[in-house]
């Protein structure tokens, strides 16, 4: 006799990182996954990764929610036209200072959202993947952003048993392609780029890191490039 297996909500952007978060998830639980569309310079190419991803691994469930606030808002190079997408850093390492493509307190409003749909759906868990190696610096990718927020669930929901995982918070970049690698996670599928969406720049923070941990582990990275750079 087979037993349903518990829900998890996932946090689905259709990055490399949130798809082996993904790929973690749906080999464990009965996966849902939920997307923001928050006026992003690439959601309409964010959504279609998303959703693909979601379908490849057997994803119960979609999510889609669209939110202005960060648009009207502004403050960050992804959200405001006025704020060009600047090249990575080249005379300092990335994550030393906070960049202009911190969209701010973003994950507490992803989060937010999910944490609602997990208690009505029952599910026991959400995933997110934040990274805090080998990234941008974003303050809302830190463990101690998640602990605190892990507090907030259990104080602030029904039954106060809802678990936000960040499997990958602690894993290199290089780390994280081969453990999706292994788990077959659908890199073809995802989309990294802060600024183009028909061929990857090659040039922003996120291209330059998904290059040199692909290159780092030893395998190609299956998205085109216009432009790529070690």
């Amino acid at each position: 006799m087979a037993y349903p297996r518990p829900r998890a909500v996932v946090s689905l952007s259709g990055g490399m990182d949130s798809a082996v978060c993904a790929a973690l998830a749906a080999r464990d639980y009965d996966a849902y996954a939920i997307h923001f569309s928050y006026g992003q310079r690439t959601e309409v190419r964010e959504l279609d990764s998303a959703r693909a991803i979601a379908e490849t691994l057997g994803f119960r469930g979609f999510l889609h929610l669209t939110i202005d606030l960060f648009r009207r808002i502004g403050g960050s190079a992804l959200t405001d036209t006025g704020i060009a997408v600047p090249k990575a850093p080249a005379n300092e390492p990335i994550g030393e200072s906070i960049p202009v493509t911190y969209v701010p307190f973003r994950n507490a409003h992803f989060l937010a959202a999910a944490v609602s749909w997990a208690e009505v759906l029952d599910a026991q868990k959400i995933f997110i993947g934040a990274v805090e190696q080998d990234s941008s610096g974003y303050p809302d990718c830190r463990p101690a952003y998640y602990e605190a927020f892990q507090q907030v669930v259990r104080t602030g929901t029904r039954e106060g048993s809802i678990e936000i995982s960040t499997p990958l918070i602690h894993l290199r970049k290089k780390e994280i392609v081969a453990l999706g690698l292994e788990l077959r996670a659908p890199f073809h599928l995802t989309w990294s780029c802060y600024s183009s969406t028909d061929a990857a720049c090659g040039e922003c923070e996120s291209c330059v890191l998904r290059l040199r941990a692909f290159r780092e582990a030893g395998a190609p990275d299956p998205i085109p490039y216009a432009q790529a750079i070690s």
